[in-house]
């Protein structure tokens, strides 16, 4: 088998990405790799401390911080969400997923706070993108890898509102959206900003110092350039360390918007398989985390999510491994990948924590060459 740092240098050499950090954790002994350059023109080397725009392995930490607003009892998880997001309150559902957008019907019960932390509200991707509902939510569900194409949340959500349920609440796993909305429950809920309660509920906490939705100026030395399979095989700029996250935006997106580091991860990695603690700090209790790590999907759900699920089930703001497909699948194993080119995962079974970190994005939702070759080298 080869070596993790064999398994990076060949994907830097093929011109896959410009660098990668790599991350494995077996209880207390780490192993991290770095290789390749912060940028394509080999400008800086890449650190084990380098910044990455970590895209949708913010899902999982998103919903461990609302899950620590249904602790203290402020949101219950049977609560309709309308109590704090009124624009939500009467919401119309297409009558098929393959009806008009002006098809519709009444939604049968309220959006949940545990639909949304459990990808469940009748808004998000399926598989099939041609589907009349899901072209009208891409004119509101914006590609999170650019946070500042955003409006304001207020904006967002009442857009969003207008957008028919594309099943109706509970009944399908939909990929995307619910984070999103997580993240604007937790500022209405909590009457902070979501990066102010972010770093108070999870990063301060943790010691996660360079996790944010903004990388300050003294930062940007560490800040990875971003970049996207181009057309001749070769890499297409898409961002700048003085580009979209040299200040918050408008709307930090809870299902995307983070920059981080892979020790940054690994933090509230070791928290979740503590138990919810970690250091002596008590983030979450077992039983969230036991609730945020477990499949809470029918096989008839997964199957709607088939392209973004490959086989997995879905737990709070990650995926959860049913079946040992490929040798990296073990059941219980829970993390996500970001459509940045990263990806985190913890194993609670062996204590087990893999991390990723690059700065080429994915042109599709199936995970990249790179990505399996990683989960490869460090299964086990």
């Amino acid at each position: 088998m080869s070596t993790l740092r064999e398994t990076l240098q060949r994907h830097v050499d093929d011109g896959a990405v410009p660098g990668a950090v790599g991350l494995v954790a077996r209880g207390d002994e780490v192993e991290a790799v770095s290789v390749g350059s912060r940028d394509a023109e080999g400008t800086a080397p890449m650190t084990r401390d380098s910044l990455f725009r970590i895209a949708s392995i913010t899902k999982p930490v998103t919903a461990a911080a609302l899950l620590t607003l249904v602790e203290e009892g402020t949101v219950g998880l049977d609560s309709p969400v309308a109590e704090w997001l009124p624009e939500l309150a009467e919401p119309m559902a297409v009558r098929t997923p393959s009806a008009p957008v002006d098809d519709v019907v009444p939604a049968a019960r309220p959006i949940t706070v545990e639909d949304l932390l459990s990808s469940r509200p009748g808004w998000g991707f399926p598989s099939d993108f041609a589907l009349p509902a899901v072209r009208a939510l891409f004119e509101v569900q914006k590609d999170g890898r650019a946070p500042q194409a955003y409006p304001e949340p207020d904006v967002w959500l009442a857009d969003l509102a207008r957008v028919p349920l594309l099943y109706q609440p509970g009944e399908a796993w939909l990929y995307g959206t619910a984070s999103d909305l997580q993240g604007v429950l937790i500022a209405r809920a909590s009457g902070r900003t979501l990066p102010e309660f972010l770093a108070e509920r999870i990063f301060e906490p943790l010691g996660m110092r360079d996790t944010a939705f903004e990388v300050p100026k003294e930062k940007r030395d560490r800040f990875t350039t971003a970049y996207r399979p181009g057309g001749a095989g070769g890499l297409e700029l898409t961002d700048t360390p003085d580009g979209e996250w040299r200040s918050v935006p408008r709307f930090p997106s809870g299902g995307g918007g983070l920059v981080s580091t892979a020790d940054d991860w690994l933090a509230f990695a070791r928290m979740l398989l503590g138990g919810g603690e970690a250091d002596g700090r008590r983030v979450l209790s077992p039983a969230s985390v036991s609730r945020m790590t477990a499949d809470h999907l029918s096989a008839a759900q997964r199957e709607i999510g088939a392209l973004f699920l490959e086989g997995q089930g879905w737990g709070y703001g990650g995926s959860v491994d049913i079946d040992p497909v490929e040798p990296w699948n073990v059941p219980g194993r829970y993390g996500w990948v970001g459509g940045t080119g990263t990806t985190a995962h913890i194993v609670p079974r062996t204590g087990t924590v893999t991390v990723l970190l690059t700065q080429t994005a994915m042109t599709d939702p199936r995970s990249t060459p790179l990505m399996r070759d990683f989960w490869r080298c460090t299964a086990g």
